[in-house]
């Protein structure tokens, strides 16, 4: 028996003991309003005439919403993007010069080198 997002809301409202009010709180976090009757239809079963099938879009607000409420907001990172190009230009010449070392060091591995023998003294 596959869950539904009905079953997985539903189950999740269970395990965190959260109250009607508690999830349209939860869902205010990412600027998503329900009311309570809408939400009361996701918790009826399914032959009820008032029983609505929860959206993806409803569950994955939800999802996001609990992380935020149980984690706190995520701090931003201030221009990722330019931080990022500069991260990376500072990389490319140390990787170059290190893939210049690594094969000069491949290249003097493979020379036969020499060994000399002596015989113990009794």
């Amino acid at each position: 028996m596959a869950l539904n997002n009905n079953d997985i809301i539903k189950k999740l409202r269970v395990a965190l003991s959260l109250k009607d009010e508690d999830i349209v709180e939860i869902l205010k976090l990412v600027d998503y309003d329900i009311s309570k009757s809408e939400l009361g239809a996701f918790f009826r079963k399914e032959d009820h005439p008032k029983f609505m099938p929860l959206q993806d879009q409803i569950l994955r607000n939800f999802l996001n919403a609990l992380i935020i409420h149980k984690r706190g907001p995520m701090d931003k990172k201030p221009n990722s993007v330019a931080k990022k190009r500069e991260i990376q230009k500072e990389k490319k010449p140390k990787q170059q010069n290190e893939s210049k070392a690594k094969s000069e060091s491949i290249q003097n591995d493979s020379k036969p080198k020499k060994f000399s023998y002596r015989k113990k003294s009794s």
